[in-house]
């Protein structure tokens, strides 16, 4: 029932749409700079790179849930009047708590170089003294690298997610493109990236604090630091915290694993994969972020239709936004990293493991939209539940497959723990939300179009000739998920009824 006059959905259209062109633009600053950093540094560095992306991971639980407690905190507060000097006090006081814990992480990474340099990673080509520099300045970039997610995390709950996709953008071009112009003409090493990346860092955390602040709502007293708010979010953000822990164990614990029992040069080839893999989340995490607060307000207005139908709105919607690339990636993962890297070597040793992967991937971006919802209910037991079992069943599961198979290995148990996500988790949530919800989950949002690029992808597998052109490849390969697409998006309900407006928006535009 609802207790408040309806929200528009125009700030959430935009926020959709702002956040999906910050995130695809980020994949491809990451896409088309990262065989340039492979050419100029060597696949021994970019495995470095993958080390610090999971290093940034694991310190990232030191936050304790604050930047996602701030998020929800943001979003809820922002219904209800007379809240802003609350508001204010609230960002000041995980402020101050958040740059503690960064420079905390800075010193540990800096204090733990030369253990994981000389006793951790297997290098080849790389000394290990090359190494504990790298990793030295790892420690620098982290300082103030973590507070980019505090800071962006308040903008999210405020809902200016066209401002933080507008500062991001033009953050991660000047990284991408930055890093590239330094390794090229001022030194090709690891050391030379991270120090660009210090620079970076350190204006990209300065620019979106001060637009956060500026975007609070004004109140007539300063901002300061309140210990007993901390009251009234510990139970929330302790939540948070164990949820955080537990899914950097699932999703960082294949990367910590193999680079201690692969080589320095093989363990590069799984973090090339993983990247691309992994990069599918740039297509629904901007949908989480932007769906996450509107859901909170919805809850907090007790506006149950209109979360009933926002929901599966969303999944269809976040369905049809991955499965077509997914699918297609997973069928056709040699030719995409042929074209890609121009480098067979590196086909070879890394096809399988993305097709693998990105299925996996796919399954658990299908989750985010009952996360949401999960979160914004502020019920994190499940969610830490689920990923409590999952970490005690798959790291075992990990290393015995890792020992088995190596690096494909791992990529299977990672689809194994996502494919029970979908199977187990799903039946649990709708016993307590949205309680007659969970078939029309399972078929209208995931079913049809799952089989829908299934099929269609499956067929151009099939009429696919290794005579072709790399030209004719490219084309191919375009018009197979073109089609892919198209024809999920019309099996799809919610799409479906999407594109049919459209179509009528269209034809009264043309006969006025």
């Amino acid at each position: 029932m609802t207790t408040s006059p309806p929200l528009s959905l125009n700030p959430l259209k935009k926020n959709i749409a702002a956040n999906f062109v910050g995130s695809i633009w980020q994949a491809i600053m990451g896409l088309v700079f990262i065989p340039l950093y492979i050419k100029f540094m060597g696949i021994e560095s970019y495995g470095l790179i993958g080390i610090f992306a999971t290093l940034q991971v694991i310190f990232g639980l030191l936050d304790v849930g604050l930047g996602s407690t701030l998020t929800r905190e943001m979003a809820r507060l922002s219904v209800f009047p007379h809240k802003e000097q609350e508001m204010r006090n609230l960002v000041r006081t995980l402020e101050t708590l958040y740059w503690s814990v960064a420079v905390f992480v800075g010193i540990a990474i800096v204090l733990l170089s030369p253990i994981i340099a000389h006793h951790w990673i297997k290098a080849g080509q790389l000394s290990p003294k090359t190494i504990e520099q790298a990793l030295l300045i790892m420690g620098f970039v982290m300082v103030f690298q973590m507070p980019i997610g505090f800071y962006s995390g308040g903008l999210m709950g405020l809902q200016k997610q066209v401002l933080l996709n507008v500062i991001n953008v033009c953050m991660n071009t000047l990284r991408g493109v930055g890093a590239v112009l330094i390794l090229w003409l001022v030194s090709p090493t690891i050391q030379a990236f991270l120090l660009w990346q210090i620079g970076i860092s350190v204006i990209n955390a300065f620019l979106l604090a001060l637009f956060l602040w500026r975007e609070l709502p004004h109140s007539e007293n300063k901002a300061v630091f309140q210990k007993q708010l901390l009251k009234g979010i510990w139970r929330f953000s302790a939540g948070m915290s164990g949820i955080s822990i537990l899914a950097v164990i699932l999703t960082q614990v294949d990367k910590v694993i193999l680079s201690k029992m692969l080589s320095l040069e093989m363990f590069g080839y799984y973090t090339l994969a993983s990247m691309v893999a992994m990069s599918l989340g740039r297509l629904f995490t901007p949908v989480f972020f932007s769906i996450y607060p509107r859901f909170t307000q919805l809850v907090s207005i007790n506006d149950q239709d209109g979360l009933k139908l926002l929901y599966h709105k969303i999944c269809q919607f976040t369905a049809v936004l991955i499965l077509p690339v997914a699918i297609v990636i997973a069928m056709f993962s040699h030719e995409v990293i042929l074209l890609w890297t121009q480098n067979p070597a590196i086909t070879e040793k890394t096809h399988l493991i993305l097709s693998i992967m990105i299925c996996g991937t796919a399954l658990n971006g299908l989750m985010n939209p009952p996360y949401a919802l999960q979160l914004a209910f502020g019920w994190t037991r499940l969610p830490f539940f689920q990923n409590l079992i999952g970490a005690i069943l798959f790291v075992p599961l990990i290393i015995y497959m890792t020992t088995h198979y190596s690096a494909t290995g791992a990529a299977i148990a990672w689809l194994v723990l996502t494919m029970g996500y979908v199977f187990l988790v799903i039946p649990v949530m709708h016993r307590r939300l949205l309680r007659t919800e969970k078939w029309r989950w399972y078929w209208q949002d995931v079913c049809l179009p799952l089989v829908a690029c299934i099929f269609v992808a499956g067929i151009g597998r099939i009429l696919i000739r290794e005579s072709m052109s790399q030209y004719v490849m490219l084309l191919y390969l375009i018009i197979i998920f073109a089609i892919t697409l198209g024809i999920t998006a019309i099996i799809t309900p919610a799409t479906r009824i999407w594109l049919l407006k459209q179509l009528l928006k269209i034809k009264s535009t043309c006969r006025n």
